[in-house]
């Protein structure tokens, strides 16, 4: 089953605890610290590839987590770092946030995006040996890592999309032009998925279907083409499955526009309709090159395809005359379309598919909660409380004297902060006393509990 959206809960591994060791040996009762650090906890990266075409595994298998790093251990050895976890997704994919906020664009294979990234290991007591402190007797923990929800969006990767209202054939064009067999009916909204096909160009002299059948078209140059189920006045504001299928048109480098010959109405209008919905959604999509094609020639009499034919052109728009289902005038399509695509391609040879939506680092900053709780986030603060292990006082103390320097007692001194207050760092919340530094104090003394 073709799935094209998904939400996914990705969850890093958290890294290995720092280790607290002393080397001991005959002779050498007392020797320095040599605790190894945690190894680095597992990633979760989305990896754009052709092997899957769907995400209807991811939105099966929601859940989606990595193992922790391990611990590091006595004698200066690190932990084991743990393996990430590659998540395969369609060449195509676009990675958001909860929000809708977009966080990676993945349209070629290979591009990949660490949706979580794993924890770092907590260092161990040997990494903090200085002049100062000649058997530090702690270590850190190891960071947790990231964990969030994600939406997936595939958006098919197709040089060629073809659209038009319901039951204009465009399915039933994609199948005479490729190897594609998608589901085609007499009747409206047939198609419920896009369909990809490969359409290939034919060899001078040969006609299309000569060409596929003899498979002269094999090793040929050629496109990738896909069909948009038919859209309806007011897709573009989500009207029946509008806004699902219009997101697979928008990395196309040119539109078939098929208009039905045979349908009731002014096939004029029909085409304006959808050219208003393709633009109301992307108004940049109305800037492609398209090539508009009145389709079932062989369904109506030849004085309506001179009088539409009139129509279009009067409107400054030159149609190609085609049936899909007969075969009549697909060569001179392909033929259109090659030319078409050989000047986009030469136009967006320069750029870059891969696109990565970096957030900026959050400056230091101080501010308050509702329950009037003073909250210090940005810099590196949450995690160097994150891993420091709160029950050890040489833990704590080293903690402070970082806070210290990063001016986190200045900033809650000026914006108002009294002895006592309650301070959140992350998940942990501190009762706040200025230290020596700031202010003639004792030592800052702290408790930790869960915000």
């Amino acid at each position: 089953m073709f799935v094209d959206e998904a939400r996914v809960q990705v969850t890093a591994g958290r890294g290995g605890d720092g280790s607290v060791s002393f080397h001991r040996e005959k002779y050498q009762p007392r020797g320095g610290p040599d605790g190894g650090n945690g190894g680095r906890g597992g990633s979760v990266v989305f990896l754009a590839g052709d092997s899957v075409g769907s995400l209807s595994w991811l939105r099966d298998h929601p859940h989606q987590r990595t193992a922790d790093g391990g611990p590091g251990r006595s004698n200066n050895r690190s932990g084991a770092d743990a393996a990430d976890l590659i998540l395969a997704v369609p060449a195509g994919t676009v990675v958001r946030d909860d929000e809708g906020r977009v966080l990676a664009d993945l349209p070629a294979p290979g591009d990949h995006y660490v949706a979580a990234a794993g924890g770092r290991g907590g260092r161990g007591n040997a990494a903090f040996l200085s002049d100062s402190r000649r058997a530090p007797g702690f270590g850190e923990l190891g960071e947790p890592g990231q964990a969030r929800w994600v939406r997936l969006e595939l958006r098919l990767i197709a040089e060629v999309a073809v659209i038009g209202l319901p039951n204009a054939g465009k399915s039933t064009l994609v199948g005479a032009l490729s190897a594609a067999r998608p589901k085609v009916a007499a009747y409206p909204f047939t198609t419920l998925e896009p369909t990809l096909g490969r359409v290939e160009s034919t060899p001078s002299g040969a006609s299309l279907g000569a060409a596929i059948s003899s498979g002269a078209l094999r090793g040929a140059s050629g496109f990738t083409i896909c069909d948009i189920p038919g859209l309806i006045e007011g897709a573009h504001e989500g009207r029946g499955l509008g806004l699902g299928f219009l997101r697979h048109a928008e990395r196309a480098l040119a539109f078939v526009h098929l208009v039905d010959l045979s349908a009731e109405g002014d096939p004029l209008a029909a085409y304006h309709l959808v050219r208003h919905e393709v633009t109301a959604y992307r108004p940049a999509m109305g800037d492609r090159p398209e090539v508009v094609v009145l389709n079932k020639v062989d369904a109506v009499d030849p004085s309506v395809v001179d009088r539409v034919s009139r129509s279009f052109a009067a409107a400054g728009v030159a149609p190609l005359v085609i049936s899909a289902s007969a075969g009549t005038g697909l060569d001179a399509l392909v033929g259109r379309l090659v030319e078409v695509l050989a000047a986009e391609r030469e136009a967006a040879a320069g750029r870059s598919g891969f696109e990565l939506f970096r957030t900026e680092r959050r400056a230091l900053s101080v501010g308050r909660d509702d329950d009037g709780a003073w909250r210090v986030t940005g810099g590196s603060v949450e995690r160097w409380v994150a891993m420091c292990d709160l029950g050890n006082p040489q833990a704590v103390a080293y903690l402070q004297e970082r806070l210290d320097r990063a001016g986190v007692e200045h900033l809650l001194s000026q914006a108002g902060a009294t002895p006592g207050d309650d301070v959140r760092i992350g998940e942990k919340t501190f009762e706040w006393w200025p230290s020596t530094s700031q202010r003639d104090h004792p030592p800052v003394q702290r408790r930790s509990t869960q915000a």
